[in-house]
């Protein structure tokens, strides 16, 4: 793709999103608190540049959603398997007792973590960007040396993590060789079927027909207030049921085998709420107020769910609460100054 080809507006929607990115996976969730906001500073390479680089190949193979999840799984692999490497520490964050281990990873950190980054550090980062600038929401926004410069970016952000919050949160340790392989292996397999044996879209929304893009009849949408109200239900169910809150040592309250339960119900919640997302969004119903909804009640969700779990004095809750309303507020005066034109991929 060359210069001529890039609309106007791309590097600001670019810095939009690189910023984002970090403030909606961690800030809002209260980690860190706000007054401790400076360690966003090691965060902001790794999320930012991840998070543009994804989209950057996804929108250049003219992938949709489906790729973006799939990468966003092979983002939350790389931070935790391999640069934080809390999938299989023994140690970190205390999260190896929080259900048994599976092939040495921790399976309710891996559950919880994999699926946050793949929906709350990439694929609403990216939702959001693209509303606010909805003429490039279909097009790169970088030419071919940003997205290399922004590889490099990632691999750096990468290595400050590894040096700085990872020795010193579990100083030592080293993951055994068959975690990291297994990680490159499953980052390997997820890129592939997300940018060459996953199809483009087949159908535009603003064309779209209430039958669904594989062909089967698409179920109605409900009112943008319903969306955004199962948005919030998902956000805080879902990590209310697999992070361990309120004095817990496992997910839900549970004991011993019964933290099978509560994970159980994560990945019930998780394809269900994919299953209607995908049903709504194939329907000529859907449109950019849904998707600002569903995103917004997402946030708030997630947000409140950091409220009452990770906030840890009650000047950290009301900061973290007075982020949560500025987040609303924003969002709202997004949805009132754009028009809300029936859109998908």
């Amino acid at each position: 793709m060359n210069a001529r080809d890039l609309p106007k507006g791309r590097r600001r929607a670019a810095s939009l999103l690189a910023v984002i990115t970090p403030v909606i996976a961690e800030l809002t969730l209260g980690n860190p608190p706000l007054s401790r906001i400076w360690l966003m500073l090691l965060w902001i390479p790794i999320y930012g540049a991840g998070t543009v680089l994804i989209r950057e190949l996804v929108r250049r193979r003219r992938g949709g959603w489906p790729s973006i999840l799939l990468l966003g799984l092979a983002y939350g692999i790389v931070e935790e398997g391999l640069v934080l490497q809390a999938l299989s520490s023994p140690t970190m964050y205390g999260v190896a007792g929080w259900a048994p281990r599976f092939l040495g990873i921790n399976s309710a950190y891996a559950e919880l973590n994999l699926v946050y980054h793949a929906v709350f550090s990439v694929a609403l980062p990216i939702l959001l960007a693209d509303l606010v600038f909805p003429s490039l929401r279909d097009r790169p926004y970088l030419k071919r040396t940003g997205v290399v410069v922004a590889g490099v970016v990632f691999v750096l952000g990468g290595l400050l993590l590894r040096v700085t919050v990872a020795t010193s949160i579990d100083p030592g340790y080293q993951a055994p060789v068959t975690v990291p392989a297994g990680c490159v292996a499953a980052v390997a397999l997820l890129a592939v079927v997300a940018l060459r044996v996953l199809p483009p879209p087949a159908l535009d929304a603003s064309v779209a027909s209430p039958s669904s893009v594989d062909g089967t009849r698409a179920g109605a949408v409900p009112g943008s207030w319903a969306v955004g109200g199962f948005g919030v239900v998902a956000g805080f169910g879902y990590l209310a049921l697999l992070f361990p809150f309120g004095g817990a040592d496992q997910p839900a309250f549970t004991h011993g085998g019964w933290v099978a339960a509560p994970m159980l119900g994560a990945a019930v919640l998780a394809v269900v709420a994919g299953w209607l997302v995908r049903r709504w969004t194939a329907s000529g119903g859907w449109t950019d107020r849904h998707g600002l909804c569903l995103a917004g009640g997402a946030l708030v969700g997630h947000t409140a769910f950091g409220v009452v779990a990770n906030a840890a004095t009650l000047a950290d809750k009301l900061e973290l609460s007075a982020l949560g309303l500025v987040t609303v507020g924003l969002l709202a005066l997004l949805g009132r100054r754009r028009p809300a034109p029936a859109r998908t991929r």
